[in-house]
């Protein structure tokens, strides 16, 4: 008896001075420490969209039957886009066939080069018509005058004029678009990717995250471009501040904090030109990590821009975690594309010069 009574005491104190295994019981994941563990990778690939159509006004919550709906289209187009090509097509014309796309549009990414998911994520258990969920209506906020003028300028280095074939920035007294690597979008160099840092979104492929979770970092690899976000820890007797307001980073400044089970990262200093959908400098978001039991996380963010958006907006979805390895995406490797568009526009501008060399 005194041996079971001994045992049973010494249980006891291991579980006084282990808080992880204590709490283990909520079916959580837990560190040593008792922090839940983010460590691993996750998918953030869903048919959900970022803004909500507008069909559903105010509307957060989808039927069953709507799911079905649109998973059920998602399932039919890629298996309709997956099919092989026509060995005996035909060249596109010239100059594209004037369709939406680079050129007018002689050709693309196929389905078998994406990835945009297959399924609506829920919360609680209930699925969402988007993932913006402020404002009410999930889309955003309106853009200020000065912000919309940015964006337009963005989109037109994006568009780049007609594209007509000829050096038509000639004409013009501005810089042209294609003048040398720092002409071109940070997107188009590698430097950032399309899915954004903080935060971070679903896109059309590379959509695979992992944390890795200590005491004192928490890192967020990001697929897309292979980015690595590394979020210092405040902690008890470890203060943590941002950087000073000069100093800018692609991904941005960030540090974090443990609010209960809920990891919190707080990010700033943005980059000028590594903005997400038309933010500025003064960019700040907030994020929030809460692991699940299953496994998946729920992430949340709020981006607060007074200088782009006329007020804050706020978004929800849900990491699945997945037993996927996560390859590198090594985009500044095979970047070829990056020296042919400037040789190109070399050739383009002798051509109308006159002074090609033939």
């Amino acid at each position: 008896m005194k041996r079971v009574v001994r045992s049973l005491s010494t249980v006891a104190l291991v579980l006084g001075l282990n808080p992880g295994i204590a709490a283990a019981g909520d079916g959580v994941p837990r560190t040593a420490s008792g922090r839940p563990d983010l460590t691993g990778n996750y998918n953030a690939a869903t048919v959900t969209p970022l803004q909500r159509p507008e069909r559903y006004g105010d509307n957060l919550y989808l039927s069953k039957e709507e799911v079905a709906r649109i998973e059920g289209n998602m399932a039919a187009r890629i298996e309709e886009e997956s099919e092989a090509s026509d060995p005996d097509r035909e060249a596109p014309p010239e100059g594209g066939d004037g369709s939406d796309g680079g050129s007018g549009n002689v050709g693309g990414y196929n389905f078998f080069w994406l990835d945009r998911g297959t399924e609506a994520f829920a919360v609680d258990g209930r699925f969402r018509t988007s993932i913006l969920i402020d404002p009410p209506n999930g889309r955003f906020p309106p853009m200020t005058e000065s912000a919309a003028k940015r964006r337009a300028a963005t989109e037109a280095k994006i568009v780049r004029g007609d594209n007509d074939g000829t050096a038509f920035w000639l004409d013009s007294d501005e810089p042209g678009p294609f003048d040398g690597p720092e002409s071109l979008l940070a997107q188009e160099r590698c430097i950032v990717g399309f899915t954004g840092a903080a935060p971070t979104l679903p896109s059309g492929y590379n959509n695979y995250k992992t944390i890795v979770q200590t005491e004192d970092h928490v890192m967020i690899l990001i697929e897309m471009v292979h980015d690595a976000r590394v979020v210092r820890m405040k902690s008890e007797g470890r203060a943590v501040e941002h950087l000073p307001s000069e100093i800018k980073k692609w991904a941005g400044d960030s540090i974090g904090w443990w609010e209960g089970d809920t990891l919190v990262v707080d990010t700033t200093n943005f980059h000028p030109d590594a903005f997400l959908l038309g933010g500025s400098t003064e960019m700040h978001v907030v994020e929030r990590f809460t692991k699940l039991e299953d496994g998946d996380v729920l992430y949340r963010f709020t981006v607060d821009d007074p200088s782009s958006w006329t007020a804050p907006w706020t978004g929800e979805y849900v990491l699945r975690s997945t037993t996927d390895r996560v390859f590198e995406y090594a985009c500044h490797e095979g970047n070829y594309s990056l020296g042919n568009i400037l040789r190109g526009a070399r050739v383009l501008e002798a051509d109308a010069l006159g002074n090609s060399g033939e």
